[in-house]
């Protein structure tokens, strides 16, 4: 009888050690990240280090699907429609989506007002009313170019600069940062000439040394996928040097890795702040808040960045408590 009840113990504890194991163990979400641009992109691979910051792996098991814009615009959509059939193959827990191209293609027409899965973006340069954001299941963090600390810096770089003009491609994203230049002008350091929009390298080399009698200063973002003279997409890589050549003056921009691409500085903002961001909050309503309730942000921050190679082919001699308040970097092959 002793023993019996003994077993009856036993069996009524270890059942109550695998409920109580089930009760604790940790529910893992499925996560889908859709990047507009390809994998290799910079700013894509600064969201990620941020947002896998964010997730941890024993609580989110994530997939990527890249969107590959900027080397190839025209298969956006196909590839959007790529990336609804992988959502509705992953049934995803949460969304996160970057930039302005994948809430266009992919947010709109799948996923906003359309599903109850929570979708976070970020790296959207629009205004979100222009998406229809926020809606009952999206929401995010915006894009916001520090061009007025960047143009700041600059004048401390170069007190005598005056005026400055803004070279662009003319694509969606490029718009939106125009827009936000015009809105912001009046309370810059530097005046606004205008901006050029170009179609080719070659249109923008000869736009370029126009500008050199006009300003002092040009302000480029991105013109990545821009095509030479055969037609073939080129990278910031390969197209800032041209310009800074061509120029022959400071061209400040937006990016580490554009910096170092020859321009000769920037007040930066980072990827990994977006991607933490928009992870963050992605947690947040996949544990219960509702999107509602999440508010639409933007970044905040921004580091100072002086390329020391541009500074010096420039003969900019600036005074040294200048150069100690921003991270040194040199032009990269």
């Amino acid at each position: 009888m002793l023993r019996a009840i003994f077993c009856v113990a036993c069996f009524l504890a270890i059942g109550a050690l695998g409920f109580s194991d089930a009760d604790t163990s940790p529910t893992q979400f499925t996560v889908l990240v859709v990047m507009s641009y390809e994998e290799a992109y910079p700013w894509n691979g600064e969201i990620r280090e941020g947002l896998e910051a964010a997730l941890a792996t024993d609580e989110c098991r994530i997939e990527y699907f890249y969107m590959n814009v900027k080397v190839d615009p025209a298969g956006g959509p196909k590839r959007a429609k790529k990336a609804h059939d992988l959502y509705r193959e992953l049934k995803p827990d949460g969304a996160i989506v970057s930039d302005d191209a994948g809430q266009s293609m992919f947010v709109v027409p799948y996923l906003a007002g359309k599903v109850d899965t929570p979708v976070m973006f970020c790296g959207v340069n629009a205004e979100p009313q222009e998406y229809g954001y926020p809606t009952s299941n999206v929401s995010g963090v915006l894009e916001r170019e520090p061009m007025k600390q960047s143009l700041l810096f600059l004048r401390e770089l170069v007190p005598s600069a005056k005026k400055f003009a803004f070279i662009s491609q003319g694509t969606p994203t490029l718009k939106a940062v125009e827009k936000q230049l015009l809105d912001e002008k009046d309370s810059y350091p530097l005046e606004y000439v205008g901006s050029r929009t170009v179609q080719s390298l070659p249109e923008a080399v000869a736009q370029v040394r126009e500008l050199r009698s006009e300003c002092d200063c040009l302000l480029y973002i991105t013109m990545e996928g821009l095509a030479d003279e055969s037609g073939k997409p080129l990278t910031d890589q390969e197209i800032i040097p041209t310009l800074v050549q061509a120029f022959e003056g400071p061209v400040i921009t937006n990016a580490l890795y554009r910096v170092k691409c020859g321009a000769l500085g920037a007040v930066v903002k980072a990827g990994q702040e977006h991607g933490r961001l928009a992870a963050e909050n992605l947690l947040k309503a996949m544990k219960g808040t509702p999107v509602s309730e999440i508010p639409i942000i933007q970044n905040r921050f921004g580091r100072r960045i002086l390329n020391v190679d541009a500074m010096k082919a420039l003969g900019i001699r600036p005074d040294p408590s200048l150069i100690r308040s921003a991270e040194l970097v040199r032009t990269e092959p």
